[in-house]
């Protein structure tokens, strides 16, 4: 054999990879493929429709149901429970199981409970205990039950641009390539306050549509696409949310909380908007008329359109 398997573990399938360890009391079923150098811990079911990529981890006491697809460097944490049917019955087997897929580098803390029929993005983080009941973005960190955007790995959040106020009115660069900051009038006097911004002065980019985002629940997120040829120009105009810009090396979270503050997204960049407050209204300029074929959905698409093939860190 060109892996281990501890005297205990009961390996029934032909297909383990190179340099692969399985543990004590393990037990793998004849259908299921597992990678190379992929570490299968004490206690560890693996049902025979399931697939396993290269370098993953399964700590102690997981078990893997028939629909499983976990690609690869993935890490499970110790009792995380999949499932692979929505209304279990007892005796009663679905003609076909769900398929849940774990993306390549993607973590999944200790405990944590995945429904069936999700898709958990590259390297995003599943917290330990949480219940994850939708998809997971990319990079998404999320926690709690129901399971809930807290963060992107990788994040860096922003700064007042060095030596300027952070209300100082203009246009700051920031780490996301071609993603700037800008800060728009606010004038406030005893009548009220009033903020405005001129079309190609203040918005970079001549406007031919906006749309309103509003009444978003909390635990939901907007965006999760980038545009080939559109701008966007986003402003929330009352309330507050979270912006996060992604293009392919750098991430960085903005926080509009004023009208006063707005953050330009070229093209190419992949940009979510989260973390809405229950009375938040996004504002979004765009540069042109609604197009369904000018969308990016998939993350991966993006990174080799932008020419950055995944790899161990998610991107290069």
């Amino acid at each position: 054999m060109s892996f281990f398997k501890h005297e205990t573990a009961i390996v029934e399938t032909q297909a383990i990879g190179d340099g692969t360890r399985v543990w004590a009391f393990s037990h793998i079923l004849p259908g299921a493929r597992v990678g190379g150098d992929c570490n299968i811990c004490d206690h560890v079911f693996i049902e025979n429709d399931v697939v396993i990529g290269d370098r993953v981890t399964v700590k102690c006491g997981v078990q893997l149901w028939d629909g499983v697809r976990i690609e690869d460097d993935v890490f499970i944490g110790p009792n995380a429970a999949f499932t692979n049917d929505m209304f279990p019955r007892s005796r009663q087997r679905p003609e076909e199981f769900l398929r849940t897929t774990v993306k390549r580098g993607a973590s999944i803390g200790a405990n944590a409970t995945i429904l069936p029929g999700l898709v958990i993005g590259e390297r995003a983080m599943i917290g330990a205990g949480a219940v994850l009941t939708h998809d997971a973005p990319p990079n998404a960190i999320l926690v709690g039950n129901p399971a809930r955007i807290t963060g992107y790995a990788g994040l860096k959040h922003l700064a007042a641009p060095a030596g300027q106020p952070a209300r100082e009115v203009g246009s700051y660069p920031t780490d996301v390539r071609g993603v700037t900051l800008h800060r728009l009038p606010l004038i406030d006097d005893l009548r009220g306050q009033l903020s405005f911004a001129e079309m190609e002065r203040h918005v970079p980019f001549a406007v031919k549509r906006y749309f309103l985002v509003f009444g978003v629940a909390s635990e939901r997120i907007r965006g999760e696409h980038a545009h080939r040829t559109l701008h966007q120009f986003l402003v929330c105009v009352h309330g507050r949310c979270h912006v996060m810009a992604d293009d392919g090396v750098n991430r960085q979270e903005f926080i509009l909380d004023s009208p006063a503050t707005a953050v330009h997204l070229p093209p190419m960049v992949w940009g979510v908007q989260y973390k809405h407050s229950a009375d938040a209204v996004l504002l979004v300029l765009a540069s042109d008329y609604y197009d369904a074929a000018d969308y990016i959905r998939d993350y991966a698409e993006f990174q080799a359109l932008r020419g950055r093939a995944p790899g161990p860190e998610g991107v290069r």
